[in-house]
Parts: structure tokens; C-alpha cells; sequence
């Protein structure tokens, strides 16, 4: 992943949550972003999740529940997550990532793949 934003000269800040304590206000973000919400974010093959659902319901929880629970339990998050203002990425994906590309950038990038499947039907 971070290969990939300095490869594409995008700049960002790396914060890894395992060093740096998240607050409520930055899962609230989180999940602000998200299409489906908790199931998105939640890493379900994680120890933590695997540990903690013997114990807990998590459909049962409440979001200020949830919150806390993930306050106490940043492992339970999937990684990477990549935000800007109004994008949130889980996980390394190489065609989803491209929505941090700048519009420009993914149109020419599509105009050139255009050009590349033509000249290639024109080859055969």
C-alpha cells in the first residue's frame, strides 16, 4: 500500500493504530465513510474478533458499545485503512485504491487502456 501512494506521488500521512491510540471521533469517522458500516471495518479472522465473539454477541452491541469495544481492541480493525476527506479504502485492493488517484489521472489512465485494447484487436 505504501508503495503504491508513493509510486502514484500521492502524499499521506502513515499512522499506525497499533502505536498511535485512536479516539472515538476517528472510528465515528471511520464508520462515517464506510457503505456497510461495522462489517467493513471489522477484521473477523483476527485473534481479537475470534476471541471476543466467544464471549460477546457483536449484532447485540450498541455503536457506543462497538466503539469502545474497538477503542480496547484496535486489532479488531482491518488494515490497511486508507481515508482521505471523503474515501475510505479497506484493505489493499489495486483497482479500488485507484478512487485516491486524482479524476485526471484515471482518465488517462483509462484512455490509455482503451488505446491498448484497440491497438491490440488491430493486431490480431
Amino acid at each position: 500500500m505504501r508503495q503504491w501512494l508513493i509510486a502514484n506521488k500521492l502524499e499521506f500521512t502513515e499512522v499506525s493504530i497499533l502505536e498511535n491510540s485512536l479516539f472515538k471521533n476517528d472510528i465515528l469517522r471511520i464508520l462515517s465513510l464506510t457503505e456497510s458500516g461495522v462489517e467493513e471495518i471489522i477484521s473477523k479472522r483476527s485473534s481479537a474478533y475470534k476471541k471476543l465473539s466467544k464471549i460477546l454477541d457483536f449484532d447485540s452491541l450498541t455503536l457506543n458499545e462497538l466503539v469502545d469495544l474497538i477503542l480496547k481492541n484496535e486489532k479488531l480493525l482491518r488494515s490497511p485503512l486508507v481515508i482521505d476527506d471523503y474515501r475510505l479504502q479497506v484493505g489493499y485492493n489495486e483497482d479500488d485504491i485507484r478512487k485516491f488517484l486524482p479524476r485526471k489521472v484515471r482518465q488517462l489512465g483509462l484512455m490509455e487502456a482503451i488505446e491498448n485494447v484497440r491497438l491490440w484487436d488491430q493486431a490480431k
